[in-house]
């Protein structure tokens, strides 16, 4: 019954995050065709350093309060307290930091960009605190609509503006009232009246204390290859690089990650039973690989195509970078799974040291990637350090739930073998189709029906089945 909830709560999410990245993706598109790379590199730039301020300073409210046993009013005043805190806070630390990042960058378009990028995190600081009630009892149908207004209200603005030759303001445009309009909506869908306190300051500390140290450095970790693409390289360059990751990380911020935010409340009710988390972890990962290797898999194999057919010639260029980079997001879905676990068994200092160590590879790995072969060879590092990092995600697993590496292997290996078939299919169809010279929308249609079918059919033979019925759902493998 708890698996079932859970996933009716997932559907939700899911269904709240892909509406709003479709919405965000066609906003895109409509850039896209409008604005140039350059365009894109300078907003990009902007946008990391806001991002990793408003990262680094986040207060886990909503992770904070899902996990206790009860939550009352002064709790919501507390949370509310603290992210006024944390908004006077960034604004102080970005308008600090943007004249030297604009003096840096040798630009000076980024001061004003900068600062008008921060009211979107800005608003955030004063969204109901009141909606965690909703997480609580993993009903996400209010999230959707908070969610959805939101972007939908900055598509319609950022439409308007880069038709009236708005420029780059446009993408800015998009970034912040999405955050605004949300938080307006989520006062009407869960009314609270702010007061401030911090009477129950000592429910938040303990967590905060790791979860703000994973987030510096898992901010560090997102954003270091743009700084770095950009004070070495042109503008155009990195937008192309920042587009191309953008839209590689499609399957985990619109599918993965909303499905994942009622499981780790799920993980919560079983806490005290380690073997029942172990299990409903073997699950959870289960799902998350079975739905990211494929879409994952599949854009790396068309990423010419769908380059060509979404975004226009002058976007070429992005089509290897997003080949490789879709690859280098595959692993991530099981991260998430144990980083929801480990939030729900009161672990963060495990997300503090998986960032950590990502950090430290990543330092290694991108300058070499980089001086290789520039935005090209970022991208061959990402995808090696995915790599690395899977194997430490799977170490991880062991040390903190007590399962095997070859155990959690063995759960999802089927997953990865129908995956390279897929992929292997793809590329001898794309093959054979080469001669016939279709037009790339008949061929993307043609070759990922044909990709499904093949990723279908050989998890069914090799035994993997979904079964759902009397409160349950869940993945299994009848070998």
């Amino acid at each position: 019954m708890l698996a079932f909830k859970a996933f009716q709560g997932a559907g939700w999410l899911v269904l709240s995050r892909f509406v709003g990245r479709l919405i965000d993706f066609f906003t895109l598109l409509v850039l896209a065709r409008m604005l140039s790379p350059a365009d894109f590199g300078i907003a990009a730039l902007a946008t990391s350093l806001v991002v990793v301020v408003d990262t680094v300073l986040e207060v886990p409210v909503t992770q904070a309060l899902v996990r206790l046993s009860e939550v009352n009013k002064d709790h919501l005043d507390t949370g509310f307290t603290l992210n006024l805190f944390r908004c006077g806070l960034m604004a102080f630390i970005i308008l600090c930091a943007a004249v030297p990042f604009s003096v840096l960058n040798h630009e000076p378009l980024l001061l004003p960009l900068v600062c008008v990028l921060a009211l979107g995190p800005a608003s955030r600081a004063f969204a109901s605190p009141a909606m965690v009630a909703f997480a609580r009892r993993m009903s996400f149908r209010q999230t959707f609509m908070m969610e959805v207004l939101g972007k939908f209200c900055a598509s319609v603005v950022a439409t308007i503006i880069v038709f009236a030759g708005g420029s780059y303001w446009a993408i800015v445009a998009n970034f912040v009232i999405a955050s605004v309009g949300s938080s307006i909506v989520s006062y009407v869908l869960a009314p609270y009246r702010p007061a401030l306190s911090l009477s129950r300051f000592s429910d938040f500390a303990g967590f905060m204390g790791w979860f703000s140290s994973a987030q510096l450095i898992s901010a560090l970790n997102w954003q270091f290859d743009r700084f770095m693409i950009g004070a070495f390289s042109d503008r155009a360059t990195l937008g192309r690089y920042a587009v191309a990751s953008d839209i590689s990380v499609i399957p985990t911020q619109s599918i993965i990650g909303p499905a994942l935010q009622p499981v780790m409340a799920a993980f919560s009710q079983i806490n005290s039973d380690r073997a029942r988390v172990g299990a409903a972890f073997l699950k959870a990962a289960r799902f998350a690989m079975v739905i990211s290797i494929p879409i994952c898999f599949g854009i790396s194999a068309t990423a010419d195509l769908a380059t060509d057919i979404l975004l226009g010639a002058k976007w070429k260029e992005a089509a290897p970078l997003l080949s490789i980079l879709a690859l280098a997001v595959a692993p991530i879905p099981y991260f998430q799974t144990l980083y929801s676990v480990s939030v729900a068994i009161d672990r963060p200092n495990v997300i503090f040291r998986l960032n950590a160590t990502d950090f430290c590879i990543r330092i290694l790995l991108l300058p070499v990637g980089f001086y290789a072969d520039s935005v090209l060879g970022v991208s061959y590092a990402r995808l090696a350090i995915s790599l690395i990092m899977f194997a430490v995600y799977l170490k991880s697993a062991e040390a903190l739930l007590g399962l095997p590496i070859t155990r959690q292997l063995l759960n999802i290996w089927k997953i990865g073998f129908a995956g390279l078939m897929m992929i292997a299919s793809v590329m001898f169809l794309r093959h054979h189709l080469a001669i016939v010279h279709l037009q790339d929308q008949l061929e993307l249609a043609l070759v990922a029906t044909s990709g499904a079918g093949i990723y279908g059919m050989t998890l069914l033979v090799l035994g993997i089945r979904l079964r759902a019925g009397n409160g349950r759902l869940e993945l299994f493998d009848r070998r």
